[in-house]
């Protein structure tokens, strides 16, 4: 069973439903399946983080109210949200291509890293030599094209072999992270700075930045991204044989249609858009990179796409959300004594009920049959 089954939206085609033997959603409650598997594990994750709060004697109102304080009503705060948003929609996009593919490509994160340090170790050797435009581009070329190396081996193993994915994603992403992080220390350190960290792209030659705010225009790119993505995956023949092949490998292979070459695609658009998220990270945001950094920015975006039900425009509105808890977390955190990886726990309690949402989704699935 693949990870889309009882999981497709509803513009699937009825060819795709039938091959995964999902039934129809239009037999069930439109209302009833977002309650259970969108809304409802959300509201269960934040009733689970306030009891936890509360037994740590934390007001769990007086901390999610900083949290809306500091990340939406203030003007810097909203600013740093959206500029958040800016590589989670990248890896959104990555991840939208490989679940609706059938494929689970858990190593955005080690795609993610090792984007981030080819373009930060490029792109300030670059200033001077290239126009400001070319610059960033170059670093962002770079950066998918090493993501999409990085997802070489266990395309290969998948399509030729049929080695399981979650392996050999999750192994990679683990020898990316040191990879990178064993590049800044050695290969791409600054040597005008004591701390291993790779040379600082300037101010002025980053993204630029939106309407006179601190917002980088790297935001714009993810969203678009996301959305070509959401139109590619749903509205176009190369979207449609990518999920014909998760669905059902032997019909699509029986319609004639190249199940290696299609798999190694998908890993390969799916790991480039994670490489292009740790570019967006530094060219936009940062401008270098240390060693021993790692956001974990992948592991954090699949339950928002799955709660999204692997859909753009929902992934687009789930990334705002959590973007938002992410910086306000901080200032609350902060005034209440609270530890910062506090949003960690939100995230897991996110995790465990949407495992439970998806079973109760499913349990009534099968009284329906």
């Amino acid at each position: 069973m693949t990870i889309q089954d009882n999981m497709k939206p509803e513009t699937l085609e009825p060819e795709l439903n039938e091959a995964e033997n999902v039934r129809p959603a239009s037999e069930r409650s439109a209302l009833e399946r977002i309650l259970t598997l969108t809304i409802g594990p959300i509201i269960a994750a934040f009733l689970l983080s306030a009891i936890i709060l509360m037994l740590v004697g934390v007001n769990p109102l007086t901390y999610y109210g900083y949290i809306l304080e500091r990340s939406l009503f203030s003007g810097l705060g909203l600013q740093q949200t959206a500029t958040r948003m800016a590589p989670l929609l990248f890896l959104c996009a990555s991840l939208i291509v490989a679940f609706r593919a059938g494929l689970w490509n858990l190593g955005t994160d080690g795609q993610f890293l090792l984007g981030a340090v080819i373009s930060a170790a490029t792109a300030p050797l670059l200033v001077g030599v290239l126009p400001g435009w070319a610059v960033l581009l170059v670093g962002f070329v770079l950066a998918a094209l090493v993501g999409a190396i990085w997802s070489v081996i266990p395309a290969l193993l998948k399509a030729y072999q049929g080695v399981n994915e979650i392996i050999t994603t999750l192994m990679m992403s683990f020898l990316g992270v040191l990879l990178a992080s064993t590049l800044v220390k050695l290969l791409f350190r600054d040597p005008a700075t004591t701390v291993p960290q790779t040379r600082t792209l300037p101010v002025e030659d980053r993204l630029p930045r939106l309407f006179d705010t601190s917002i980088s225009s790297g935001l714009i790119w993810g969203l678009i991204a996301v959305l070509a993505v959401h139109i590619m995956m749903t509205r176009t023949a190369f979207g449609l044989r990518l999920r014909m092949v998760g669905a059902n490998p032997a019909a699509a292979t029986h319609a004639g249609l190249s199940v290696p070459l299609l798999t190694m695609a998908t890993f390969g658009i799916s790991a480039g858009f994670a490489g292009l998220s740790g570019a967006t990270e530094i060219l936009g945001v940062a401008g270098n990179i240390r060693a021993n950094w790692d956001p974990a920015y992948g592991l954090m975006v699949i339950p928002l796409v799955f709660l999204a039900r692997f859909h753009g425009v929902g992934s687009i509105v789930l990334v705002f959300f959590y973007s938002a808890l992410m910086i306000g977390s901080e200032s609350a955190a902060r005034r209440l004594g609270v530890p910062q990886d506090f949003t960690l726990v939100l995230v897991a309690s996110l995790l465990i009920c949407l495992g439970l949402g998806e079973y109760i989704d499913q349990h009534k699935r099968k009284k329906e049959r």
